[in-house]
């Protein structure tokens, strides 16, 4: 099967999955494509510029963008999300795809899999799941030197910006690149952060888990 019929088969499983249990907000197959399939599919070129090796998903919620993406590139990936009935799903799904020796899932708290594989990951995706500075904090001990963290964003306010940026140094992450895009329904606007590793951080992580969230830096 070619990487897009592939993919589509994999939405379709999720959708028809989603039916009983809650994967996902997105119903209808049109959107769906476009919000699932085609905007993961829009950091593909930042991934592409990492460096060879393992590829993370985190908050991964029903494979996107980790499932496309890992599909697209060909890259051995890692599903990672805390709600173990979601990742219980895709792995069956994945299992009769055929797709589980190339893509694992993870079920449990990002900080755990950071104790538990330290500085493992060439590439981490993060896709509407926290502010800027979390992500990087969060992403920093997975991430091996010269490794990429690839945020998906809508909308970044000055403040989360310019508090991203302060944390550089501290969290040994410099930016990377920056991308704006708007997706082929002409309205919905996508920016992708990419931050680079290029060195220890200054300070001790993965903190305990839920700090970031809770008090971040």
């Amino acid at each position: 099967m070619q990487h897009e019929a592939l993919i589509d088969h994999y939405l379709l499983k999720i959708l028809e999955a989603n039916e009983t249990t809650n994967l996902t907000r997105i119903s209808s197959l049109e959107e769906a494509r476009k919000l699932h399939i085609e905007d993961s599919l829009a950091g593909l070129q930042e991934l592409q510029q990492a460096p060879k090796g393992l590829y993370g998903d985190l908050g991964t919620g029903g494979g996107f963008p980790g499932v496309p993406l890992a599909i697209e590139s060909g890259r051995k990936t890692m599903l990672v999300d805390s709600v173990r009935k979601k990742m219980a799903i895709v792995e069956s799904i994945l299992s009769d795809m055929g797709l589980n020796d190339s893509i694992s899932t993870y079920s449990g708290r990002i900080e755990d899999l950071a104790n538990e594989h330290p500085q493992s990951f060439t590439a981490l995706t993060a896709r509407a799941l926290s502010r800027l500075s979390v992500l990087m904090e969060l992403a920093s001990p997975l991430l091996s030197k010269n490794g990429l963290l690839i945020c998906y964003k809508a909308n970044v306010q000055d403040d989360e910006w310019d508090h991203a940026l302060s944390l550089q140094d501290k969290l040994g992450l410099s930016l990377f690149s920056d991308r704006a895009l708007t997706l082929s329904d002409g309205e919905t606007l996508r920016r992708i952060i990419c931050f680079e590793k290029i060195g220890k951080p200054k300070m001790k992580l993965p903190r305990r888990v839920g700090l970031a969230q809770k008090k971040p830096l």
